[in-house]
């Protein structure tokens, strides 16, 4: 089985590659990155911002480009928590905060 997701990345300087699209070298604490991630949860919720707008300006992944979008993937392909919580979404639905060796993610399941 596989499932289809996007994912709003939010790096910090303890993550794996501290360095992204949007910045050569990332400073910000695991805390500041979290606070970041609550905050776009709440636009999204709130209506105020659209989750693809929101990953493409501020993710530090490249999927940034593609509005965040994973495209397809299986069990085994992502890191464990965030394959864990990408399954556990049901179609539509958002993550909360998820952490992982890259940073803090926020996971839309979209397929």
């Amino acid at each position: 089985m596989a499932v289809r997701c996007s994912h709003l990345l939010v790096k910090h300087n303890q993550s794996r590659r501290p360095s992204s699209w949007r910045e050569q070298n990332i400073t910000r604490s695991k805390d500041e990155a979290l606070d970041l991630i609550q905050k776009y949860i709440e636009q999204i919720k709130s209506g105020q911002e659209k989750f693809e707008s929101l990953a493409s300006q501020f993710s530090d992944c490249s999927s940034a480009k593609n509005g965040g979008d994973l495209g397809l993937f299986g069990r085994g392909q992502m890191q464990k928590p965030f394959e864990d919580a990408s399954f556990a979404l049901k179609v539509g639905d958002m993550s909360g905060p998820v952490f992982t060796d890259s940073g803090v993610h926020i996971i839309l399941r979209t397929g």
